[in-house]
C-alpha cells in the first residue's frame, strides 16, 4: 500500500501573503532575476480577481532540528514551486520591489481600470488618466480607506456614482480573500524522497535540478546566513560572465557590498578571461565536492537541514556545521589566487580559447581536485601535473559524461583515501591502456562534429607543442586559435562534394588541419595528389608554395607536425578511406604522447 507523502490545502492569498512577511514560508529566490514579465503579473492578477485557477504551489515544511538545549525549531516550510506566482504577487499586491534580469531593483506596478474591469502594468498614460487607480496595492492593503478613494475617484469620473465604484473597490479588495491549492510535503519525508519530488517538478519547461534545490534551501535559513551566501553565488557568476556589473552591485545593493563576500569577488571586476565561466551549479558542486568530500548535492541539502546520517535525526549543531563548511568551500572558489592559478594551470595544458572547453563537469572537478590538493599543501609543481593529466583523461574518456556525480562522489572518496597520484594511477591503468590508444581513441575519432572533444584535445596538444599552422613558417596553431582562425580541409571539402561524398564523410575531424586561409584560398579544389606534388617539387628547389616555408627539412617537420601520413602526393579519392584512418592513427599517438607530457 503506497503511503502519501504531501497534503492538500486550500489557503487565502491573503494567508499566504501573511506567512511571506511573517517569515513563515520562504521564498529563496526573491534575491534572484524575477523571470517574469510585467504583463504576466498583470494576467495573473486579471485570473484571481475572475476567480479562474491558477495553479498548485508546493512547498515542503523543514524537518524540525535539535536545538543545543534539547528543544525542536519548528521548520519553515520552503516554496518548492511556485515561487514567480507568489513573487509576482507580492509585487502587486504588497509593492515589494523585485530584481530584474540586470539585478535592478524595481517596482512592478498594476493599474486597474473599474470601469472595463482591466489590468494594466503602469505606464505614463495611465497614471495620468483619470479613468485608472494607478496602483492596485493601495486598494487591498488593510488600513485601505476605501470610502475615500471611491468620492475622489467619483468626483474625477463623472460616469460612475460612489457607490458604483465602492462595490468595484470591494471586489478587487476580496481578491486576497480568494483560495490558492497548496500541496504540503510531508515534513518527515527523507532528503532523498524530497530531493525527487523537487527535480521532478517543471518550471517554465525547465526541469529544476538537484543544485536548484540546494540552492533553495540555502537562501531559505537565514538564521545561519543563507541568504548572503545565495546573493554572493548568484552575483560571483553574474560578475563572472559580465565584469561591468561591479558597479551596479556596489551603488545598488550596498548591504552586500560591506560584506567579506563582495571583497572576496572584486577582482572580477578587472577580469574578462572567459575560459571559466562559472554557474551557480558549478560554484555550488566545486565547492561542496572539494570542502565536504561528497559528491552527491542531495547530501549538501540533508546537511545544511541538519541531517545526522548515523542517528537520522536533524540537529543544529550539524546545520551551523555544514553552512560555516560550505561558506570557507565557497570563499576559497572566489579566491583571486586560486581562480586564476586554476586557469593558468588549464590554459598552460593548451586550452587556451573557451571554444576548446566542452565538458563543464571535468573542469568543475579539474578546480575540486585544484582546491583539494591545495588544502593538503601539495608541491606547486606536483598540482599542477596532476591537474592537467586529470582534466585531459576526463574529456578524453568522457569521464563525467553521464552518472556524474556518482562519478565525482567516487572520485572524491578515493582521492581522500588514496590520495590524487594513485587514484589517477589507478584509472589511467584500467582505462589508458594500449588498447584505448590504439584502438579506442582512433575509433572515437572517426567523427564528423568539430567540436568533438578529442579533436579540441588535439588541438590542444597542438598548442602545447608550440605547432606552426599547416604549411605556415610563422604562424602557430596558437594563433590560429587565438585569432579565431578556421579549421581546413585536406582533401578539399568542393573535391569531395563534386565526387558524391556527404557533409558527415567530408567533414571528418581527421581531414581536419589548422591553416591560413589564404593557404587555404590557394590550393583551392585540388586533389591531394595535385597540391602536394606541387608543394613537395617547389620546396624542394627552394621555392614557397602555399605558405613560407621554403625548406624540404622544414616542410617534413611540418608535416610530422600535422600528423600527415606518408605519400600524399600519391593520394586521391580512392585512398581518402585509407587516408582518414592512417591519420587518426597518427592523431592519437601525437595525443598521447602530449598527455604523457603533461
Amino acid at each position: 500500500m503506497s503511503i502519501q507523502k504531501y497534503s492538500v490545502n486550500q489557503y487565502t492569498i491573503q494567508t499566504l501573503l501573511t506567512w511571506i512577511t511573517s517569515g513563515e514560508i520562504a521564498i529563496p529566490e526573491i534575491q534572484r532575476p524575477f523571470v517574469w514579465s510585467s504583463t504576466q503579473v498583470r494576467d495573473l492578477i486579471d485570473s484571481l480577481y475572475n476567480g479562474f485557477p491558477v495553479g498548485y504551489l508546493i512547498a515542503w515544511r523543514n524537518p524540525n532540528v535539535k536545538l543545543k538545549d534539547g528543544t525542536q525549531s519548528t521548520g519553515k516550510r520552503v516554496l518548492i514551486d511556485g515561487q514567480q506566482r507568489i513573487t509576482a504577487l507580492m509585487a502587486a499586491l504588497l509593492g515589494y520591489e523585485v530584481i530584474d534580469d540586470e539585478y535592478r531593483r524595481v517596482k512592478m506596478t498594476i493599474a486597474f481600470n473599474p470601469e472595463e474591469d482591466r489590468f494594466e502594468v503602469l505606464n505614463p498614460a495611465i497614471k495620468k488618466d483619470n479613468a485608472w487607480i494607478s496602483n492596485i496595492a493601495d486598494i487591498v492593503r488593510s488600513d485601505a480607506r476605501l470610502f475615500s478613494i471611491a468620492k475622489d475617484f467619483s468626483t474625477n469620473n463623472q460616469n460612475f456614482t460612489q457607490e458604483a465604484i465602492f462595490e468595484k473597490l470591494e471586489r478587487l479588495k476580496s481578491l486576497v480573500n480568494n483560495h490558492i491549492g497548496l500541496i504540503e510535503l510531508n515534513s518527515n519525508l527523507d532528503i532523498q524522497t524530497v530531493t525527487e519530488i523537487f527535480i521532478r517538478i517543471n518550471s517554465r519547461g525547465k526541469v529544476l535540478s538537484q543544485a536548484d534545490f540546494a540552492m533553495s534551501k540555502i537562501a531559505a535559513d537565514e538564521q545561519y546566513g543563507g541568504n548572503e551566501l545565495r546573493k554572493c553565488i548568484d552575483y560571483f557568476c553574474h560578475l563572472a560572465v559580465a565584469p561591468e556589473f561591479y558597479q551596479s552591485i556596489k551603488e545598488r545593493d550596498t548591504t552586500f557590498a560591506q560584506t567579506e563576500y563582495f571583497q572576496r569577488m572584486q577582482w572580477l571586476k578587472n577580469e574578462n578571461d572567459d575560459i571559466y565561466d562559472p554557474n551557480y551549479t558549478d560554484m555550488l558542486r566545486v565547492s561542496f565536492i572539494s570542502e565536504f568530500k561528497r559528491g552527491r548535492l542531495e547530501d549538501l541539502v540533508a546537511l545544511l537541514s541538519g541531517r545526522n546520517f548515523i542517528t537520522r535525526t536533524f540537529e543544529e549543531e550539524i546545520a551551523i556545521a555544514s553552512f560555516d563548511k560550505l561558506k570557507a568551500g565557497i570563499m576559497k572558489y572566489m579566491s583571486e589566487t586560486n581562480f586564476k592559478r586554476f586557469v593558468m594551470i588549464i590554459r598552460s595544458a593548451g586550452f587556451i580559447d573557451s571554444s576548446m572547453i566542452r565538458s563543464q563537469n571535468a573542469l568543475n572537478f579539474a578546480y575540486t581536485l585544484y582546491l583539494t590538493l591545495i588544502g593538503l599543501k601539495e608541491n606547486p609543481n606536483v598540482i599542477e601535473s596532476l591537474v592537467r593529466r586529470w582534466y585531459v583523461l576526463s574529456v578524453l574518456t568522457g569521464r563525467y559524461s553521464s552518472s556524474p556525480e556518482s562519478t565525482m562522489d567516487y572520485d572524491i572518496r578515493n582521492i581522500d583515501s588514496l590520495g590524487a597520484n594513485r587514484h589517477l594511477d589507478n584509472i589511467m591503468e584500467a582505462e589508458l591502456g594500449d588498447a584505448f590508444w590504439n584502438a579506442g581513441l582512433p575509433q572515437q575519432m572517426n567523427t564528423s562534429v568539430a567540436s568533438s572533444p578529442y579533436f579540441k584535445v588535439y588541438l590542444a596538444a597542438q598548442v602545447k607543442m608550440n605547432d606552426k599552422g599547416f604549411l605556415s613558417r610563422d604562424i602557430t596553431v596558437r594563433d590560429l586559435i587565438a585569432h579565431r582562425g578556421d579549421v581546413h580541409h585536406l582533401f578539399p571539402k568542393n573535391y569531395l562534394k563534386k565526387r558524391g561524398l556527404n557533409r558527415a564523410r567530408y567533414n571528418q575531424i581527421a581531414n581536419y588541419v589548422m591553416m591560413q586561409s589564404e593557404i587555404n584560398i590557394a590550393i583551392k579544389d585540388r586533389a591531394p595528389s595535385e597540391y602536394f606534388s606541387e608543394l613537395v617539387e617547389r620546396v624542394s628547389s627552394g621555392t614557397a608554395a602555399y605558405g613560407a616555408i621554403t625548406d624540404p627539412a622544414e616542410m617534413e617537420e611540418n608535416f610530422r607536425m600535422h600528423c600527415i601520413p606518408d605519400g600524399m602526393k600519391d593520394k586521391d579519392i580512392e585512398h581518402y578511406d585509407d587516408f582518414l584512418e592512417e591519420r587518426r592513427m597518427l592523431m592519437a599517438k601525437k595525443i598521447k604522447k602530449y598527455f604523457l607530457s603533461l
